[in-house]
């Protein structure tokens, strides 16, 4: 059964992408770090301290999160690892974005041809709702489609 969820748009566009959860804060610069400075493209997830996503793929996923966390290069973190084809097929956020992830992400969807549709504002029963490995859908308007 499909779950309907709808969201503000920070970065407009669509995706279909497999989810990846993490019910913890994202920690942009220990997440990519490895992937951007060694060449992993598929953008394997080195933050040890995030047990949710700790080396799994985050290119070409969709994914879901409470937050951001620690680093203020989170911003240019998400930007370089779109400009190099290593990002997630879409950010959806269950709480408010928070201003550096904002700026990588917004400063993707300008400066890159590479969408990352980012939206936030999904809800805490998002995050309950989604499991790693469902089928998500990102639509224009902000709703987004688990299942």
């Amino acid at each position: 059964m499909e779950k309907i969820f709808h969201g503000r748009v920070v970065v407009p566009g669509t995706a279909h992408a497999k989810a990846l959860v993490s019910h913890g804060g994202l920690n942009t610069l220990a997440s990519f770090q490895k992937a951007l400075m060694f060449g992993d493209k598929k953008a394997t997830c080195s933050d040890q301290n995030n047990p949710d996503l700790y080396g799994k793929p985050l290119a070409g996923c969709a994914l879901c999160l409470p937050q951001t966390i620690g680093s203020t290069t989170g911003g240019m973190v998400l930007f370089c690892a779109t400009k190099m084809g290593r990002q997630p097929a879409c950010l959806l956020f269950s709480k408010p974005i928070d201003s550096l992830a904002a700026a990588g992400a917004i400063l993707s969807g300008v400066w890159t041809a590479t969408p990352m549709p980012t939206i936030d504002n999904l809800g805490d029963e998002f995050l309950d709702a989604v499991s790693t490995g469902d089928a998500i859908t990102v639509t224009e308007d902000g709703t987004v489609i688990v299942g």
